[in-house]
């Protein structure tokens, strides 16, 4: 495979680090300690804004504690959508080259068949043969097989972690997830011989697990390092949480979007999580919304500031697991999210044909559905303004106006490529590897960028092949050297999901949205922004520098070719 190779930066500091960001596999400076155990927590759906650290009001101490003790990154990105960010996360790649450049569906071309690709490796592949232990809990969704009897080569045990408890599909009840499984084994909260807490609530039983799988990696392999991948689902639809978490929120949000929004942005300035940017424009009022639907409104964000709070808790939990192992202070922990506020509608509407009457689900009775008609004890699940949402008889998303608060003070959501979708915290800390504390760091990153780490700081061999296959040379290059500080921002990065797409150089990024027509000088709906004075992209400059938008571009689709967009779905071409 040829390689396009671009420097990044001054020939110095390019040979420095093109070893990692190009797939060498070699690492790019000694570790400061030890091997680190390394833990990568990964949120969903979730904006840049919403933990503390990061200007929400929501509480995230234990997440604040981390930033407080590591580092802050304000420039860090993620592909925009769940499973293509997971792929792209687990194996180094872009999403496309990982073979899921949509969603979990095989469209029948490399770069979009839904499953993870046999050429490349995960990160548990890669650390497994260098000595380390591999555990994951949570949310896998990078497979197109879901069956429980099917085809399980995709599968976290089958893709080199050691143990696994978790959902393969993406999103599902809290109180009933679709597709729960403990290794191979699918299961219901009713019938699982290994955890039974008086109440089941998946955030809870991942952050556990996590727990669990720290605890007794500790009693019978403490020697080893290990690798965790937590990947919870909160707070992705449905918006649902323990009553008592909800009731630490009640009257939170009561004076609406605005007022909320504009206190993060503040908030951000302050952190200096942001910079001199402006605040992209909202897509509703609160005083255009109905005063009837308003507490519905503002219950929703409740629900979801509720389900980012025990998601933290949990993180907590974990935390004091590795203190009271003695292995915390040689834990490197990173924790992102994996894109941005959600605008989608799910549940907002009143649901068709509701379920009637109760109809209890057998203990051993696996779910099946996404979105479940009745809950396991059979109660009907309403959807709407008027329900609620929390309870496990409600299926809601708290909607667009919410998600903009979330991304604040960024454009757009969830599957876009504006900031508002692909802009992610990313929180690091590891006390013996990281000496800076509580400081920020505004060098460009990308996902791609966890198994160059991954694969420096553990003494991994990155391979170029595997099982007979040829794998794809690493996209990403080490955050290592960039613990002590700010590395050179000359970086060349690229998106693209569902023809939404982007490209960013330097301070220099050019985006478009699929379908928008545009007569630009770029062509294809391309809109310029300079970064460094407008990351709100709120001031398109195609029309004042169409050279730099013309050469963008055509390196977007230069890359873009490189990188499996090309061809596409349907089409045996460009």
């Amino acid at each position: 495979m040829k390689i396009l190779r671009i420097p990044i930066g001054s020939l110095a500091g390019w040979l420095a680090s093109s070893l990692a960001a190009f797939g060498q596999g070699a690492p790019v400076a000694p570790p400061a300690a030890p091997r680190p155990n390394i833990v990568v927590i990964l949120s969903d759906d979730m904006g840049y804004s919403d933990p503390g650290c990061y200007g929400g009001e929501i509480s995230t101490p234990n997440l604040d504690r981390l930033a407080a003790g590591g580092l802050r990154y304000t420039q860090f990105y993620n592909t925009g959508r769940c499973c293509p960010t997971r792929a792209s996360l687990l194996t180094g790649l872009y999403a496309h080259q990982a073979g899921i450049g949509q969603m979990t569906n095989d469209l029948g071309q490399p770069g979009y068949r839904g499953d993870l690709s046999r050429n490349a490796v995960t990160l548990a592949e890669v650390l497994k043969p260098a000595g380390y232990r591999t555990y994951m809990a949570g949310k896998w969704h990078v497979t197109v097989q879901l069956k429980p009897d099917g085809d399980k080569s995709n599968w976290p045990l089958q893709r080199g972690f050691d143990r696994f408890y978790g959902t393969i599909i993406g999103a599902g009840s809290f109180f009933d997830p679709w597709t729960l499984t403990r290794g191979n084994q699918a299961i219901t909260p009713d019938n699982d011989p290994d955890y039974q807490p008086a109440r089941y609530y998946y955030t809870d039983a991942i952050s556990d697990h996590a727990v669990k799988f720290v605890n007794e990696h500790a009693a019978g392999a403490g020697a080893e390092p290990f690798f965790l991948y937590v990947a919870y689902t909160a707070p992705h639809w449905p918006l649902h949480a323990p009553e008592e978490d909800i009731a630490k929120y009640r009257g939170k949000y009561d004076a609406g979007y605005e007022a909320i929004r504009k206190a993060r942005f503040e908030r951000m300035r302050k952190l200096g999580v942001i910079g001199d940017v402006g605040l992209s424009p909202a897509p509703e009022a609160w005083e255009d919304i109905p005063v009837e639907r308003r507490a519905w409104e503002a219950r929703c964000m409740e629900v979801y500031a509720a389900m980012v709070d025990n998601m933290d808790r949990g993180i907590g939990r974990l935390v004091k697991a590795l203190e009271a192992n003695g292995q915390f202070d040689n834990t490197l922990i990173l924790y992102l999210h994996d894109n941005g506020g959600c605008a989608e509608n799910n549940g907002r509407g009143p649901r068709k044909n509701p379920a009637e009457g109760i109809e209890p689900m057998a203990k051993d009775a696996l779910q099946t559905e996404m979105d479940p008609r009745r809950t396991r004890q059979g109660h009907p699940v309403l959807s709407g303004p008027g329900v609620m949402p929390g309870p496990a008889t409600t299926y809601i998303a708290y909607g667009r106006n919410w998600a903009n608060v979330s991304n604040t003070p960024f454009r757009d959501y969830k599957a876009r490529n504006h900031e508002g979708g692909i802009a992610t915290p990313l929180i690091a800390h590891w006390p013996k590897g990281i000496r800076a504390r509580n400081e920020l760091r505004h060098e460009p990153g990308h996902l791609i960028d966890l198994m160059a780490t991954c694969v420096d700081l553990g003494h991994a061999a990155y391979p170029k092949e595997s099982g007979g296959r040829e794998i794809q040379p690493l996209e990403g290059r080490s955050l290592a050297p960039g613990f002590a500080g700010d590395r050179d921002a000359e970086r060349l990065l690229i998106w693209e999901h569902y023809g939404n797409a982007a490209i960013r150089q330097g301070k220099w990024k050019l985006v478009r949205l699929h379908g928008k027509a545009s007569g630009g000088v770029a062509g294809d709906g391309w809109e310029l922004y300079d970064i460094e004075k407008d990351r709100s992209e709120l001031h398109d400059l195609a029309r004042v520098h169409p050279d730099k938008a013309a050469e963008l571009a055509e390196l977007w689709t230069r890359h873009a070719h490189r990188t499996m967009v090309f061809p596409r779905p349907g089409s045996g071409k460009d």
